[in-house]
């Protein structure tokens, strides 16, 4: 039979004796017995309800709140999935900073600047990165017969992607706003280092596919519109600039 005094209890869980007496004090965790001299005596029960708190806890939940949850949630193992789902989903946000990170290092490292806007936002589900897919898949079926993998998106890696292209389209961009012609020593790294990136991370692409590719885009009225409605001659310039690396 467990029967823990509040410093023993403080010892095995690691919080002060103040935070068990003010856990008693809000009623969110009573001891089990309290005795004439007025000791305070935690079991088995009370050791597994701490657990459950300080669970929450680290999920930055409110003690109120999590007085809340507790109630509503008096069975152990209904509380413990639910504690589950929400720390695999903070494991899955913070596995996104690390990517958002990993990302910007890339940049610093080079001396280039990443876009504001996706410094510090990505999709954060794969339902959110197939619903802004859904116009493109449509085109690509009813024009070509071919439907993109929605199935098995993996979020992390299309952030990444998404960031490296929207890097690579700004930049090339800039590019021609300013006159710099394909031959300029500046673009021709930029689409090289644009192409190891892709090679590096699972899509290889040799220089020949990505004359093929940049050909599609300017022949396509879908990535063609895209790329127009960003800077005018865009889908030409990048044709030219492929071709003559």
């Amino acid at each position: 039979m467990v029967k823990l005094t509040v410093k023993e209890l403080s010892n095995i869980a690691n919080v002060t004796i103040k935070t068990l007496y003010h856990y008693h004090k809000i009623g969110l965790l009573a001891p089990k017995e309290i005795s004439e001299a007025g000791y305070r005596y935690y079991g088995a029960e009370e050791l597994k309800r701490l657990q459950e708190i300080l669970f929450y806890k680290e999920l930055d939940i409110p003690l109120s709140e999590i007085k809340t949850l507790l109630k509503e949630d008096a069975e152990r193992t209904s509380t413990l999935e639910k504690q589950k789902k929400l720390f695999e989903k903070k494991i899955e946000k913070y596995q996104r900073l690390i990517q958002t990170v990993n990302t910007s290092l890339e940049y610093t490292r080079k001396g280039e600047n990443m876009d504001h806007k996706v410094m510090f936002k990505g999709f954060e589900s794969a339902e959110e990165w197939k619903q802004s897919l859904a116009e493109q898949n449509g085109y690509l079926k009813e024009r070509y017969d071919f439907e993109l993998d929605t199935h098995t998106i993996n979020v992390d890696e299309m952030n990444k992607m998404a960031i490296e292209a929207k890097h690579f389209f700004d930049r090339m961009a800039d590019f021609l706003r300013n006159g710099v012609t394909y031959h300029d020593p500046s673009v021709q790294e930029h689409v090289m280092n644009h192409l190891k990136f892709l090679n590096q991370n699972g899509h290889p692409t040799s220089k020949e596919d990505y004359v093929k590719q940049t050909r599609f885009f300017m022949q396509d009225d879908f990535h063609r519109g895209m790329l127009e409605e960003q800077q005018a001659g865009l889908s030409y310039y990048l044709v030219v600039v492929a071709e003559h690396l």
